[in-house]
C-alpha cells in the first residue's frame, strides 16, 4: 500500500534523502508496507539494519517505516483502523494493553492462525499475549517487554550487613528490616503504586477485576486480594514513602538519588535518571527480581512493552504479515533486546540480554509478568483510579476489607457497558 501521509519520519533502505522509493526504483510488482513504530522504541541504527535485511529477503516490498509519538497516539490508530485504508498504516506498534481498544471497532486482522502454526504462540510472555488476545484469538503479537524490578543500593546493603540478595517475600521483609536502621530507609515504596501491589495480587492468585460470561466485576475484595494489600502494607511501613501519592509525585528517581534510600521497584532504566541526580552512586546500584512467595521463581510483575497489530483495511496483507513475522521472530527480537536493553517476547529468548544485570533482572521477572484486564472499559478505571484511593485508606487505618468493597464496586461500575 503506497502511504505518504501521517509522517513525522520516514525510514528506507532504499533512500537516505527523502521519504519513499526513489524516481525508477521498484518495478509495477513491488508494493510498499507502510510501519508505524512508536518514537524511542527502536533506534535508528536497528531500524536501518532491520530495512535492508527485509527488503533484500523481500525483493516485492519496500519498507517506509514512520515513527509515531506516544502523545494522542490512540486517537490516530483508531482513525486509521477506521478509515478506507488509504494513506494508513500496514502495520502497527501499540502498548500491549492497548490492544483491547483496538479489538471492538473490528478493526484489527486475526492472526491466530499464523499465530499457533508458526511464531510459537504458547512461549510468549503472558503479559505480553494475553492482552492481544479476545476469546482465544490472537490480534496482538508481542514484541518487547519491560517490567519492575528492585533497584537497590549496594553500599547500603554492605552497610546493614544484607549479604544475600532476598529471594523470597520473607527474606525480602527481614532484609528491608535490617536496611531500616541507622538514618537508612530500607524501601521507598509510594502508598499508591498500584502497578506493584498489583503484582502482589496476583501472586497470591487474586485479580484486580475478573471476567464471567462477558461480564466484569471488580476483585480487591477478594482473600487473595487482601492477602497481596496486606503485603504491600507491611513492605511500604519499612520506609517513609508518601501514602497519599504514586511513585511520580514526588519522582522516585530523585528520592532515591538524594536520600539515604536502601531500594526501590522500578523499571532497571530508571538507574540512569538516578546517575544522573547523583554521579557518585556509579558503581552502587545493583538489581534483583521481585521476589516472590517462595523462592523458585521470581514475584509477579506488571508488563508493559508493545504489540504489533496488523489492521484490516491493509492491501498488502502478505507482506504486513512478513513484516511483523520478521520483526517479532527470535533473529530480530533478540537483536532489539540487546540494542534497547528490553525483555524478548520469549522466555526461552532471555539469554540474549543475561550479560546486563538490569535487563537480566527483568526478563527473570517478566516470565511471572501480567497485565491489567484484557477489556477495553479498563481506561475508565485508571482515568479515576479507585485502587489509589483504596491504597491510601487502607495505608492510614482503615479496614482493609471494607475499603477493598467499596473499590471493587467502583471498578464493577467503570468496567460495566449500559
Amino acid at each position: 500500500m503506497r502511504r505518504r501521509l501521517f509522517a513525522p519520519l520516514c525510514v528506507s533502505a532504499a533512500l537516505l534523502t527523502a521519504c519513499g522509493v526513489l524516481p525508477g526504483t521498484g518495478g509495477p510488482d513491488r508494493s510498499t508496507v507502510t510501519v508505524w513504530l512508536m518514537k524511542d522504541s527502536a533506534s535508528q541504527e536497528f531500524l536501518d539494519r532491520f530495512i535492508a535485511d527485509f527488503e533484500h529477503d523481500h525483493p516485492d516490498l519496500d519498507l517506509d517505516v514512520r515513527i509515531q509519538e506516544w502523545t494522542g497516539v490512540g486517537d490516530k490508530v483508531e482513525a486509521a483502523l477506521e478509515s478506507d485504508g488509504e494513506n494508513g498504516p500496514d502495520v502497527i506498534e501499540v502498548g500491549n494493553t492497548q490492544v483491547p481498544r483496538y479489538v471492538v471497532g473490528r478493526g484489527l486482522l486475526d492472526l491466530t492462525l499464523e499465530s499457533a502454526a508458526k511464531w510459537g504462540r504458547d512461549d510468549w510472555l503472558p503479559g505480553l499475549a494475553e492482552p492481544g488476545q479476545q476469546r482465544f484469538h490472537q490480534y496482538g503479537i508481542p514484541w518487547y517487554a519491560a517490567n519492575r524490578v528492585v533497584i537497590y543500593r549496594k553500599d547500603l546493603f554492605e552497610q546493614a550487613g544484607v549479604t544475600a540478595l532476598p529471594r523470597t517475600r520473607a527474606e525480602w521483609l527481614a532484609a528491608t528490616e535490617k536496611l531500616n536502621a541507622d538514618g537508612r530507609q530500607g524501601v521507598y515504596l509510594a502508598g499508591q503504586d498500584w502497578y506493584t501491589l498489583s503484582g502482589f495480587i496476583w501472586d497470591e492468585g487474586g485479580d484486580l477485576a475478573t471476567e464471567d460470561g462477558g461480564r466484569w466485576q471488580g476483585a480487591l475484595d477478594t482473600k487473595a486480594a487482601l492477602r497481596g494489600m496486606d503485603f504491600y502494607r507491611r513492605l511500604q511501613a519499612l520506609g517513609r514513602g508518601p501514602v497519599a501519592a504514586d511513585e511520580e509525585h514526588p519522582p522516585q528517581a530523585g528520592v532515591f538519588a538524594t536520600g539515604r534510600v536502601a531500594q526501590i521497584v522500578a523499571v532497571p532504566g530508571l538507574a540512569r535518571a538516578v546517575l544522573e541526580q547523583n554521579p557518585a552512586l556509579e558503581g552502587e546500584l545493583g538489581f534483583f527480581p521481585v521476589p516472590g512467595k517462595s523462592g523458585d521463581r521470581p514475584g509477579a510483575v506488571f508488563t508493559g512493552g508493545s504489540d504489533l497489530v496488523v489492521p484490516r483495511n491493509t492491501d498488502v496483507r502478505e507482506g504486513a504479515v512478513a513484516v511483523v513475522a520478521a520483526l517479532t521472530g527470535a533473529a530480530w527480537d533478540t537483536e532489539l533486546a540487546r540494542t534497547m536493553n528490553y525483555v524478548p517476547n520469549k522466555a526461552k529468548l532471555a539469554g540474549a540480554v543475561a550479560g546486563e544485570e538490569g535487563v537480566a533482572a527483568m526478563a527473570a521477572g517478566a516470565a511471572q509478568g501480567r497485565a491489567t484486564p484484557s477489556t477495553p472499559e479498563w481506561a475508565a478505571v485508571e482515568a479515576d483510579n479507585p485502587i489509589k484511593g483504596y491504597m491510601t485508606k487502607v495505608l492510614t487505618g482503615a479496614d482493609p476489607a471494607t475499603e477493598a468493597r467499596r473499590a471493587a464496586r467502583r471498578i464493577t461500575r467503570a468496567l460495566t457497558v449500559s
